[in-house]
Parts: structure tokens; C-alpha cells; sequence
């Protein structure tokens, strides 16, 4: 049998169902979040190691010149060498079309016979090449799949200075090559990076690595630690021109997948609890509303003998109803939206296999901090109705005194017209509630106001990049540092109108404990074709007596300009700097270092030499020009800013960014949510005021006048709070998009904040017509009943 109380939380949740589903959705779309990221943590981080596990991932990479295959021996005696593997790695580039600049590619071996100790490779169709068959390869099927490439077609290919024509026999997906990128940039692109392998004899041969490896791959036993390996195998290859070895950590494919991770991580521990403290909030303004409405029926309810824990714990039990059913509801929503994301994240990263795995903490963290966070709201609430005796409770609550309070509506008397000065007269003697909605909103307001921003600060950085820092059209690389007479040479080619050159070194900076495995690229003194830029987007002249970091790479390494870092160089007769800091400048797309190319060249002891140039040229003979590169051996690859540019607005739009979408949606819903329960409450409370005007002969419109026109007041008053709370938060959700691939700036766009200005007017819009609606509706003669 179900007891009164329980009968009167039904009706309760009835009357207030409006309110109860607005506050469902917030609190849903916040465990939704929070069980659609830790679940895609837990998906990501469980499918990598087993992918990883299953095809035998290296934990460490030592690529060398060239070093004979006896210096594997050696290499698997260190300690804590479980298995060393050898293989052949080469550059290459791939003729498509006639009329198309040569794609870069590396080439990697595969055993002879058999597969591969580490670093397996995932077959999707095909076969293996066969023992023999110089021209038979497993192409990536990333690039398959980019350029329609099927099995048996035909491509050509430039290797170590040879054409050669291959066939495809199968296709292939990696551990290695989870996000393919072309060595020396940061975008991946499918269609121009390729990555192909062929039997260890036809690859030996054709790079002169017959009886030799270039990269040595290592397998460690549980708990080595990777850096003694490391040192240990530079040793060893240091005579082969070792290029230094690296663990896992820094492979560029598990690296952007790591920063993948981290950034859901720390959005689900961020962003969930703003929605959740957003229907705390929401929940404690209808739950005191709701109270002391009700205070003859509480005194009712403790005169017929119901304790003060039994009124307390029915209000408790509504709140909880609601709290509950939104982590519900959410739940649901977020392992849906957890599987979808999973296989978005499947494509993306080249995932052979995924099975969305939820955590089951985030249903445990869901639900627990749903009902903490609505039991807080509602606790300062039920204080009142165990202070609340019978007698008191069933008195009417002494009229409120507004003889001292400031008459604004009267003063206003000859401009305002008899509702308006009730509007603003409620407004003035119930500043708290007023004050309360305008937080309510407010924060809608700041959540579409910050990811707007968040939008705006993507394009900032398309824009930026593509226009104010890079200027050029086109960027070559060499295979080998050149002399500078290959400038003049660039030059000279039909179509070319600018070179400047690029000197690039990699590197390990380190700052005590701190360290970057990256690049030192020397520039110009006053690059014009690709600028290095302040935070103020002031072109900066590089000095050659220190270095100038990314802000985010001297974030990184916790540094700052008139600081000394230790520069490891990679490359060349390795030499170990130590330079000053002498700047920060703002770059948006990775985090590189620049210094100024002569000192750069001085300081490898190769005066003069460039690794590469950036160009500007006449787009009426790129043809004629795409001819000439393809016929010049130095080439190692070239790159157009155009599908640069291309490559990273759908990384953007399709990659990991796209999860800004997903916040756009769920900002929009939670302001409406927002708006439209402020409406509801202050229908909720009028109700028999309204009433009664229709009573003394206001119209309909006169009515609704009256109760919109304070929605309206308490809309526009909370736009200027939620610009400011929306600014700040939008700091904190940078930080959380922002990669090692792309750094998103918080700026002020006027667009983005109209926009959101326009969502919260359109959702107060649209909730005032759906409140209209009940108020047209109501039965005056019910509403002007006293409420048993």
C-alpha cells in the first residue's frame, strides 16, 4: 500500500514535471560526459596495449646509417633485452599522377620467411610478398584506401635514387602506424604519407643494406628501464652513425595516441562536475521555492504526527527521484555515445578491432555525485522544515516589509505603464531570487559562450598558421643537408619567384628532469615566407646567440627566456649545446624550436648547409615545375601549405576536435534546460497571482506580460555575467582540446559571443511561448484555491 507521503511525492513530481525533466537533462548530459570519456579512456588506453601486445610492438627504436648484422648479437645480450629485431628503413617517394607533386613514403623490411619477431603488421587483404619477387609490397591501407588503391594495382616508386614499379599483393594496418604522419611534420594526411614493405632481401638490395640493418627494434623485459637500454645501444651503434635511440614514449604515432588520452582524461574530470553543480543549483532554487509554497502542508503533515525526518526525508526523496533518474538516463546515453565515439576513434587511429569498455567507476563516480551534489542543494533547504513547528508552519507567514525599500516602481510611475511597474517591483523587493535566476542563466550563457570560443580559437589557428605565420605555397626537403648552391638551383626552377631556406636538426632539450625529443629548426634572421611570431602576432627577429621556443614547448620544459637548456642533437657529430632561452613566440602547430641558421650550421660544425626551403610560386606553371622535382635526386619530399592546410581542418573536423561538436550540442541543451526550468519556477510560484489578475480584468497579454517581462529582465542581466564566467571557463577548456599537434588560443571573437547571446535569447524566447501556453490554459478557479 502506498503511504500518504508517497502519494504526495507523485503528485508533486507531476505538478513539477517541467522543472524535474529540465533538471534530469543537465544532470544526464553530465554523466553522460562522464561515462562517454572515462569509458573512451579506458577503450582507447585497454586497445592500444593489446593491439601493441598481439603484433609485438617494440619498446625501443635505434635507427642507425648503416651497421652490420652482427651488432644485433651484442644489442640482445644488454640487460633487460628480451628480443632484438634488425630491419632495413628507407625513404621513398611515390609517382601517383603525371601532373601531382611525388608522395613521401618510407619503406620498411619484413623477414624473408615467416613473420616478423617485433613490429608485426596486421594483414586486412592480400598476401605477404613472395620470397623473390623484388616488386611485390603490403601497402599501407590507410593510403590504399586515400589514393583507391586496390590489390595487384601497380604504383612506382623513387628508392635510393632509382624508379622502380611494384605491385600491391596485400594491405596492411600497424601498431607502428596508428596515426601516419610524413617525418618532419605533425598533421597526419593518409593521401600523402605512405608507408610499404618488402621482403628483407628485395629491400636490402635495393638500399645497398645487404647484410646490415638501419634501425635495430628492442623488446624489454618487465620493469627495464628503457633509458639504460637506450644509452647502452648508442654505445654500441655509435660507430654506425647512430641517429639515438628511443623508447615507446616517443614514437609519433603513440605519442599523439597518449595525448589522445590525456586530454580525455582531463576533460571528464573537468567538465562533467560544471553540469552537475549546475542542477545542484538548479535543484536547490525549486526545492526552497517548493517549501515555502508548501508551508501550511508541512505544518499539516507534523500536526497529524509525521516527524520532522519523515517531511524532510519526502523532500529528499524528490530530489533523489530526480538526481537518479538523470544518471540514468545519462548512463544509457553515455555507453551509447561511448560506442559511437569508438568507432570514430577506430577509423581515425587505424584500430584493427575495438569494443567500447566501460569503466565501471564513472557509473559508481555518476551516480554517487549526482545524489551528493543534489542532496547538498537540498540539505540548506530541509534545515528549514525540521526548524518549522506546527503552529508556526500553519500560520501565514507575516506579510513582508516593504515600507523601508526604495519605491523605483513608483518613481517610474510616469514612463511605465501599470504591469511593467508590477515587473519591476517584483524585481526590486525579490532581489535573491532575481540574483539566483540570473546566475541560473548566466551559467547556460558561459557554457555556449566558452565553447563558441573553443570554435573560434580552431579557425584562429587555421588562420594564424596558414596566413600570418606560414607565406609560402610550398616546402621542400633534402635527403641529406645540401650546400647552398641547391638554393640557387631551387631558384632557377620555372615557376619558383622565392626561396628561403630551412635548417633543421633533431633533438633532445632538457631541462633538469624536463626533456623534449623535437627538432631545432634554423631559420633566417628575419624569415618572411614562414614568420616567427610573438603573442602580440609581431614578426620576432631570431638573434644567433640562444634559442627561441614555442610558448608551449617552454611550457613543457618549464622554462623561460634568460633560462639554459641542454641541447642533445641527434644528427651529424651529435653535439651537446647548452643555450640560453632568449625568447617565446607563439606557434599554434607543434612545438619547435628556432635559432638562427648560421649559428645553428656553426654549432653542427656543417657551415652553411640546409635541409630543406620553403617557396613561393607562380601557379600558372606548376606543372612544368612538378616535372622538374620529380627529376632531382636530393628531393626527399615536398609538401603544398594548400593540403597542409586541408589536412589539418579535418583532423579538426574529423579527428579528436570534432569532440568540440559533441560540447556545442550539449551547451546548447543544458541553456535551454536552464531557461526554460527559471521560466517554469516562476510560473510555478505566481500561478495564483496571475491568476487573480485575470480575476481584477488584465488581458491575457497584460498577464503573461507580467511574468515574461521579469524573464526578459533576468535574461538580459545575466548576458554581461555569462560573458565574463564563459571567458574563463573557455581557458580551461583550451587547455583541455590543445595538443601536442595544435594549440588552441582563447581569443574574443564578437561572432562567436553574439551567437550565444542569440542561443539563450532564443531559448528564453521559446520558453516564454511554452509557458504562455500553460498560462492561457490555467483554470483560474483551481489556481485561486488555497492548496490542501
Amino acid at each position: 500500500m502506498v503511504s500518504p507521503l508517497n502519494r504526495k511525492l507523485l503528485r508533486d513530481l507531476a505538478r513539477i514535471k517541467g522543472q524535474a525533466a529540465a533538471i534530469g537533462l543537465v544532470i544526464a548530459l553530465g554523466v553522460m560526459m562522464l561515462v562517454m570519456m572515462t569509458g573512451l579512456v579506458n577503450t582507447l588506453d585497454e586497445t592500444r596495449q593489446a593491439y601493441y601486445d598481439r603484433y609485438r610492438l617494440a619498446d625501443v627504436f635505434a635507427p642507425v646509417t648503416r651497421a652490420p648484422n652482427r651488432m644485433l648479437a651484442r644489442l640482445a645480450a644488454l640487460p633487460g633485452v628480451a628480443a632484438v629485431e634488425g630491419r632495413v628503413s628507407g625513404s621513398a617517394l611515390i609517382d601517383i599522377a603525371k601532373d601531382e607533386l611525388p608522395i613521401r613514403a618510407r619503406a620498411l623490411s619484413l623477414p624473408d620467411t615467416g613473420t616478423p619477431r617485433l613490429n608485426d603488421i596486421y594483414l586486412t587483404a592480400g598476401r605477404l610478398p613472395a620470397l623473390g619477387h623484388a616488386d611485390e609490397i603490403v601497402l599501407l591501407e590507410g593510403f590504399a584506401k586515400a589514393r583507391d588503391l586496390t590489390l595487384n594495382d601497380n604504383i612506382a616508386a623513387t628508392m635510393n635514387g632509382a624508379r622502380r614499379v611494384f605491385r600491391i599483393t596485400g594491405l596492411a594496418q600497424s601498431p607502428e602506424f596508428l596515426y601516419t604522419v610524413a617525418p618532419g611534420e605533425i598533421v597526419s594526411d593518409d593521401a600523402r604519407f605512405a608507408v610499404f614493405w618488402m621482403r628483407r632481401a628485395a629491400l636490402g638490395a635495393a638500399y645497398d643494406m645487404t647484410g646490415a640493418f638501419s634501425e635495430a627494434l628492442i623488446a624489454l623485459s618487465r620493469g627495464t628501464n628503457p633509458q639504460s637500454v637506450i644509452q647502452a645501444a648508442d654505445q654500441i651503434l655509435t660507430s654506425y652513425g647512430a641517429a639515438g635511440a628511443y623508447d615507446l614514449t616517443d614514437l609519433i604515432s603513440n605519442r599523439f595516441v597518449t595525448e589522445e588520452i590525456r586530454g580525455l582524461r582531463s576533460s571528464s574530470t573537468a567538465i562533467p562536475p560544471i553540469f552537475l553543480g549546475v542542477a545542484a543549483f538548479l535543484l536547490y532554487i525549486v526545492i526552497s521555492r517548493m517549501v515555502q509554497a508548501e508551508r501550511e502542508q508541512i505544518g499539516l503533515l507534523k500536526a497529524f504526527g509525521y516527524a520532522s525526518s519523515e517531511v524532510s526525508l519526502h523532500y529528499l526523496k524528490l530530489v533523489l527521484l530526480i538526481a537518479v533518474a538523470g544518471a540514468v538516463a545519462g548512463s544509457m546515453a553515455g555507453i551509447a555515445a561511448g560506442s559511437a565515439m569508438a568507432v570514430f576513434y577506430q577509423n581515425y587511429f587505424k584500430f584493427p578491432f575495438i569494443v567500447f569498455s566501460v569503466d565501471p567507476r564513472s557509473f559508481v563516480v555518476g551516480f554517487a555525485v549526482s545524489i551528493l551534489t543534489a542532496s547538498i542543494g537540498s540539505l540548506f533547504v530541509l534545515k528549514g522544515v525540521f526548524a518549522l513547528t506546527p503552529a508556526v508552519a500553519m500560520r501565514p507567514p507575516a506579510p513582508p516589509d516593504y515600507s523601508r525599500a526604495y519605491d523605483l516602481a513608483g518613481q517610474m510611475k510616469r514612463w511605465l505603464d501599470q504591469p511593467s511597474r508590477m515587473v519591476l517591483r517584483r524585481i526590486t523587493r525579490h532581489p535573491g531570487r532575481m540574483i539566483g535566476a540570473v546566475i541560473g542563466i548566466g551559467t547556460g550563457l558561459a557554457l555556449s559562450v566558452s565553447t563558441l570560443t573553443i570554435m573560434a580559437g580552431f579557425q584562429t589557428t587555421i588562420d594564424l598558421s596558414f596566413s600570418a605565420m606560414d607565406r609560402s605555397d610550398m616546402t621542400l626537403s633534402f635527403t641529406t643537408p645540401q650546400a647552398p648552391k641547391a638554393l640557387l638551383e631551387l631558384a632557377r626552377l620555372p615557376g619558383v619567384l622565392h626561396v628561403e631556406p630551412i635548417r633543421t636538426a633533431p633533438a633532445i632539450l632538457r631541462n633538469g628532469t624536463y626533456s623534449y625529443r623535437g627538432t631545432v629548426e634554423g631559420r633566417p634572421a628575419r624569415p618572411t615566407l614562414n614568420r616567427i611570431l610573438s603573442a602580440k602576432v609581431e614578426p620576432i627577429t631570431i638573434r644567433p646567440e640562444g634559442l627561441i621556443l614555442a610558448q608551449s614547448l617552454a611550457t613543457i620544459l618549464h622554462v623561460k627566456p634568460g633560462d639554459t637548456l641542454t641541447v642533445e642533437i641527434r644528427d651529424g657529430r651529435r653535439p651537446l649545446l647548452r643555450l640560453p632561452v632568449i625568447g617565446t613566440a607563439r606557434t599554434l602547430i607543434g612545438a619547435p624550436a628556432f635559432m638562427e641558421i648560421g649559428a645553428l650550421t656553426r654549432a653542427l660544425k656543417q657551415p652553411d648547409q640546409v635541409s630543406g626551403a620553403y617557396l613561393t610560386i607562380d601557379t600558372r606553371q606548376t606543372k612544368t615545375l612538378y616535372a622538374r622535382i620529380k627529376q632531382m635526386p636530393a628531393i626527399a619530399g615536398v609538401s603544398l601549405k594548400s593540403d597542409a592546410r586541408t589536412a589539418l581542418v579535418t583532423l579538426m573536423d574529423t579527428g579528436p576536435g570534432a569532440m568540440r561538436y559533441v560540447m556545442l550540442a550539449v551547451a546548447a541543451i543544458i541553456t535551454f534546460g536552464i531557461v526554460y526550468n527559471s521560466a517554469r519556477i516562476a510560473f510555478a510560484e505566481r500561478t495564483r497571482d496571475l491568476a487573480s489578475l485575470r480575476v481584477m480584468g488584465f488581458t491575457r497579454a497584460e498577464t503573461a506580460f507580467v511574468l515574461l517581462g521579469e524573464l526578459a529582465v533576468v535574461t538580459l542581466a545575466a548576458i554581461p555575467l555569462g560573458i565574463g564566467v564563459g571567458y574563463g571557463l573557455s581557458y580551461l577548456m583550451a587547455v583541455g582540446f590543445s595538443t601536442d599537434i595544435y594549440q588552441i588560443p582563447v581569443v574574443f571573437s564578437p561572432h562567436s559571443y553574439g551567437l550565444a547571446i542569440l542561443a539563450v535569447l532564443a531559448a528564453s524566447g521559446l520558453s516564454g511561448w511554452l509557458v504562455k501556453r500553460e498560462l492561457d490554459q490555467i483554470d483560474m478557479i483551481s489556481a485561486l484555491k488555497t492548496r490542501e
